[in-house]
């Protein structure tokens, strides 16, 4: 699925967006803001995030986040400026337009595995598929964590059947269960909570019917 604000359509699996039905030319890197910006809206994003999101470990001058606002804001004909990607003065950018549908790359609906295993982070509820599911903020990953202390691809679970095995990836701040480090093959339980970085997720295992009641509530 994708999100959809008035004529316009990003579509995150084909990195695609569109206007009435036509492809309109970003960089790649005016779309990655832009799925950015859609999937924290409409909470306002900070410009370090933005640039370790984009950049990750690279240093680029000052004006080449306002340059890929100006162009992602010529495409979307942002009109006065602000309509849709509002500046927030002293701390970063927001989406501000109306979405009318909405749908995390990452979250899977009634697809997931056999025992329903779900990984919450807040609102978000990310269904984990049989075989591996890689967690971190890369744009290859299967369950999309947008924060600054994570990762590209930061953590590794296994699935199979309703037993999922976590282990950590060689990431830069490290990954913990239940406040304890983990390397690799630790299994997961229904309750657990795991922490990325500063980010921190709740590991659910739970029958097929409440794990689709939860995903459509």
């Amino acid at each position: 699925m994708a999100w959809r604000f008035g004529e316009f359509e990003l579509d995150p699996e084909t990195r695609e967006l569109r206007c009435a039905g036509r492809p309109v030319p970003l960089t790649p890197k005016a779309l990655r803001l832009l799925e950015l910006l859609l999937r924290r809206q409409p909470a306002a994003v900070s410009r370090q995030e933005i640039r370790d999101a984009l950049w990750p470990r690279l240093y680029v001058a000052d004006s080449n986040l306002p340059s890929l606002v100006w162009e992602l804001r010529s495409a979307l004909g942002d009109r006065p400026r602000g309509r849709i990607l509002r500046t927030v003065r002293g701390f970063g950018y927001a989406f501000s337009g109306e979405v009318k549908s909405r749908a995390e790359r990452s979250t899977r609906a009634d697809g997931g595995s056999e025992g329903g295993l779900r990984l919450v982070w807040g609102d978000r509820s990310f269904a984990l598929q049989g075989g591996e599911n890689r967690l971190g903020r890369g744009s290859d990953v299967e369950v999309l964590i947008d924060a600054a202390s994570v990762s590209r691809h930061h953590a590794l679970i296994v699935v199979a059947g309703s037993t999922a095995v976590l282990e950590d990836l060689g990431s830069k701040n490290g990954t913990r269960l239940n406040g304890e480090p983990v390397g690799t093959g630790r299994e997961l339980r229904d309750g657990d909570e795991i922490r990325l970085g500063t980010v921190q997720l709740l590991f659910r295992s739970l029958p097929r019917d409440a794990a689709t009641a939860t995903a459509r509530g």
